[in-house]
């Protein structure tokens, strides 16, 4: 005998996960969404040698060279054409994949003329964490600290 659907016992747990659907659309959706910093600004190298401008770049960010020390230029690119480049304007962060807490891509090193898997993790509201991988498994990392 099928009862009227009237007549029905209700779920305690059905009865739970409509609450909690209200909920969460009644709040929102801020518990799920909380927005992640922006990374856009000045970073300063961990070595201090380079000045980053990191901007909104599609889905991600991107990094241009905004200051360096020393002479300046892209000595140690592979294209002989590009060797005596100014660093400053280039880019060398290309991270618009995100992933997990942050996001992946490229990163070009004119300290060796080679570009890198790369990742780019915010670990506070001024400090990210940038490293570039060769083979997924040898990867060197630096702390970049915002300048403004």
């Amino acid at each position: 005998m099928t009862m009227p659907r009237a007549d029905r016992p209700r779920h305690p747990t059905m009865r739970m996960a409509a609450f909690g659907l209200l909920l969460l659309l009644t709040s929102g959706g801020n518990a799920l969404a909380q927005k992640a910093p922006d990374l856009s600004g000045l970073w300063q190298t961990e070595t201090a040698g380079s000045t980053v401008r990191i901007a909104r770049c599609g889905s991600g960010y991107c990094g241009t060279i905004a200051a360096t020390a020393g002479t300046g230029v892209d000595a140690q690119n592979p294209d002989p054409a590009l060797r005596t480049r100014k660093l400053v304007g280039v880019q060398i962060m290309q991270a618009g994949t995100p992933s997990g807490a942050g996001f992946e891509g490229s990163l070009y090193n004119p300290n060796d003329g080679k570009t890198y898997a790369g990742s780019l993790t915010p670990k506070g509201p001024d400090t990210v964490e940038v490293a570039g991988c060769v083979l997924s498994v040898l990867c060197k990392r630096q702390t970049w600290r915002r300048i403004r």
